[in-house]
């Protein structure tokens, strides 16, 4: 089958989405792969709009659908794996003595989140690949506490073709209309972000008071 350029009409040429209609336009299924592996390390780059995009594509005959998602689902473990080793390589020490210096926190609350992980790692790797913003954050956690690179690798791609299957199709299914998959996904990412940033004002909150406390009985 001919090739159908992605510069047609209706097709992206500013911005992360042109950037990223240029790569698949120009190396298909791998330029779809690439781009989704800086997205892993660089969360700003939105997958939201890249990987409807690749359905688009893939529509149109630029690459084939299962291209598509082999390729992308390869450049999220990638990109997963590069910020586990990340992670191995900083190490549980490290991470350790530039707690404690830390303001308002105690390494005992550390070492319980480490307990934490050690009990719920398996669905935090598998279920965070599906969140926005924490999809590429799960990953260094897990390379410090150091999970079996094989279970990681394999939770890391089930959560990924999951989460690139669902954006994909959408795209492929939406046609020129794949940019209304950004706006849903949008909203999702905001409303996770703003519960992570209530929880941690909440925290810090009870933090603060704890400390306050603690210096008035000592008077």
């Amino acid at each position: 089958m001919q090739l159908i350029s992605l510069a047609a009409a209706q097709t992206p040429t500013d911005g992360v989405a042109g950037w990223a209609a240029g790569l698949v336009d120009t190396l298909g299924g791998p330029g779809a792969g690439l781009a989704i592996a800086l997205e892993n390390l660089f969360p700003p780059l939105p997958s939201e709009v890249i990987l409807p995009l690749t359905g688009f594509a893939a529509g149109r005959g630029t690459l084939s659908l299962l291209s598509a998602l082999g390729w992308t689902t390869a450049g999220s473990v990638a990109g997963a794996l590069a910020l586990y080793l990340l992670g191995a390589v900083f190490g549980r020490d490290r991470m350790h003595a530039i707690w404690a210096r830390l303001p308002l926190v105690k390494v005992s609350d550390l070492e319980r989140t480490e307990a934490w992980f050690a009990r719920h790692g398996t669905k935090a790797v598998l279920l965070g690949r599906m969140v926005p913003i924490f999809r590429s954050l799960i990953s260094v956690p897990a390379g410090v506490e150091r999970m079996a690179l094989a279970r990681f690798t394999a939770l890391t791609a089930v959560g990924s073709l999951a989460w690139n299957t669902v954006l994909v199709m959408a795209g492929y299914v939406l046609g020129d209309r794949w940019d209304v998959v950004e706006g849903y996904v949008g909203i999702f990412s905001k409303t996770v972000l703003v519960l992570a940033l209530i929880a941690i004002a909440v925290y810090l909150g009870l933090r603060l008071r704890s400390r306050d406390s603690r210096h008035r009985r000592a008077r």
